[in-house]
C-alpha cells in the first residue's frame, strides 16, 4: 500500500515537473490550436464570391466580409484554453473541454461545402468512416462519463474493468484504478462493437443507466448502417464503374477481331489504339 502511494506521488510530481508537454494529447492540441490560428490568418487572404457572382479579392472587402461571417467562431475555437487554464486536476480538464466544444461549430461550416466534394466516391466514403469514427469517439465519451458517475458502485464497467487489469479502485489513494489510456480505448472498443453490431460481451452494460445507454447505441447503430455502410456498396460500385466500362469495351474490340478473323499486326495495332483512345478520352463520346 505504502508502495502504491509513494508511487503516486513520484507520478504526480514527474507531471508537475514536466507541465503541459508531458502528455502527447496536450501537444496534439497544442498543433492544431496552432492550425486553426494559421486558418484565421488564410482566410483574411481568401478571395469570396458576392451576390452579383462576383470574385472579390480586395483585402479590406474581405477583412469585413470574413468578420460579418465566421470570424468570431473560427476565433473562438483557436483560442487555446488548456494553455491559458493549465492546472492539474480533473475538474479543470472538464472545465476545458467543455469551452473547447465551441470547435463543434465549424462542422457546420465544413458541412456545407461537403457538396462539392459528393461527385468524388474515395472522398465521400472517407468522409463517411471519419464520421463514423467521430461519432463513435462521442459515444465513447459518453460511456466513460457514465462509468465515472456510477464508479461508486462495484458492479460498473470501470469497476470490472479494473478487476480485469489488476488495477483496483482504492479512494484513499488517489488516482488508482486504470489509466487514462485503457478507460479511453476499452470505452472506443465497446462503442465501436456496438454500432457495428458485433457485441463480443467481453465490455458489457451492468448498471441501468449503462444498459439505457447501449441500447441507445444499438439504435444510433442501426440508423448508422441505414445511412453510411448502405451506401459503401454503392459508392466502390461508383468507384470501378469506369474500369468495367474499360473491360466491357475491350472484349467488344476482342470479339470483333475474332470474328473479321484480322490478323496479329493488326489486331496489336486495334488494341493499342483502344488503350490509347481510352486514356485520352475516359471512354466518353467526344462527337456527343
Amino acid at each position: 500500500m505504502e508502495e502504491l502511494q509513494r508511487s503516486t506521488a513520484q507520478e504526480e510530481v514527474a507531471k508537475q515537473s514536466c507541465g503541459y508537454s508531458c502528455s502527447p494529447l496536450n501537444v496534439v492540441d497544442l498543433i492544431v490550436d496552432i492550425m486553426f490560428i494559421i486558418d484565421i490568418l488564410i482566410n483574411f487572404r481568401t478571395t469570396y464570391v458576392n451576390s452579383n457572382d462576383e470574385v472579390v479579392s480586395h483585402p479590406v472587402r474581405i477583412a469585413v466580409h470574413y468578420f460579418k461571417g465566421w470570424f468570431l467562431i473560427d476565433m473562438v475555437a483557436a483560442i487555446p484554453f488548456d494553455l491559458l487554464i493549465y492546472r492539474n486536476g480533473e475538474e479543470t480538464t472538464t472545465l476545458i473541454g467543455l469551452l473547447k466544444t465551441a470547435r463543434l461549430l465549424r462542422l457546420v461550416r465544413v458541412a456545407r461545402k461537403l457538396d462539392r466534394y459528393s461527385e468524388y466516391g474515395a472522398a465521400v466514403l472517407f468522409l463517411l468512416m471519419c464520421t463514423f469514427a467521430l461519432i463513435a469517439h462521442w459515444l465513447a465519451c459518453i460511456w466513460y462519463a457514465i462509468g465515472s458517475v456510477e464508479r461508486n458502485g462495484s458492479i460498473g464497467w470501470l469497476h470490472t474493468l479494473g478487476d480485469q487489469l489488476g488495477k483496483h479502485f482504492n479512494d484513499s489513494i488517489p488516482g488508482s484504478g486504470p489509466s487514462i489510456k485503457d478507460k479511453y480505448v476499452t470505452a472506443l472498443y465497446f462503442t465501436f462493437s456496438s454500432l457495428t453490431s458485433v457485441g463480443f460481451g467481453n465490455v458489457s452494460p451492468n448498471t441501468n443507466s449503462e444498459k439505457i445507454f447501449s441500447i441507445c447505441v444499438m439504435l444510433i447503430g442501426s440508423l448508422m448502417y441505414a445511412s453510411i455502410f448502405g451506401n459503401v456498396s454503392a459508392i466502390i460500385q461508383r468507384l470501378y464503374s469506369g474500369t468495367a466500362r474499360y473491360h466491357t469495351q475491350m472484349l467488344r474490340v476482342r470479339e470483333f477481331i475474332r470474328f473479321h478473323q484480322i490478323p496479329n499486326p493488326l489486331r496489336q495495332r486495334l488494341e493499342e489504339y483502344f488503350q490509347h483512345a481510352w486514356s485520352y478520352t475516359n471512354g466518353i463520346d467526344m462527337n456527343a
